[in-house]
């Protein structure tokens, strides 16, 4: 992700892994009630994605949450409500299937919004369910996660970036 698509710049934090809490499940449903609330009719789906809806899975404790509307680069027909709701915009990709990101001013929860029928929310979502069904997976998951939360990294999105490798391999064993 280019530095052009951050708003407010890059966000310097270190990567630091949790073992699962059970919590994180109901702190999805919260904000995603807020989330519906502020949509209305204009949400088309919400998902709690990410390793914090792995149960048994260490995680960043981050809440990744997707949002599916029907125009993503239609920011004016979801951001302002969102934004109400106490999420502020962050990240602006349109070169890479109109992304949006927000985050909550705790910096706990990243809101990503896809349009309707965008590929990237199946693929998440597949990723999601293999680590859920798959305790091999998970462990190889997690081993990876750990190895790599233990170097430094200029920000949140070169860490992201350094998994591919280990997600796309998941990916791939699924039937």
């Amino acid at each position: 992700m280019s530095t052009d698509n951050l708003i407010g710049g890059i966000e310097r934090r270190e990567i630091r892994l949790a073992d699962y809490d059970p919590s994180w499940p109901e702190s999805y449903r919260r904000h995603a009630q807020a989330i519906k609330e502020a949509l209305a009719e204009g949400l088309l789906a919400i998902e709690h994605v990410g390793s914090t809806s792995v149960p048994n899975l260490a995680a960043k404790p981050i809440i990744d949450i997707v949002v599916v509307v029907a125009d993503s680069a239609d920011e004016g027909s979801y951001a302002p409500a969102l934004a109400r709701a106490g999420y502020q915009l962050r990240v602006r990709e349109p070169a890479w299937h109109e992304h949006r990101m927000f985050g909550s001013p705790a910096l706990n929860v990243h809101v990503h919004v896809f349009s309707k029928a965008c590929g990237e929310v199946t693929r998440m979502l597949a990723f999601r369910d293999q680590l859920r069904q798959s305790p091999e997976d998970r462990l190889r998951y997690e081993e990876i996660k750990r190895e790599l939360a233990a170097r430094e990294w200029p920000d949140m999105n070169a860490y992201a970036n350094a998994k591919t490798e280990i997600v796309e391999s998941i990916l791939a064993r699924r039937p």
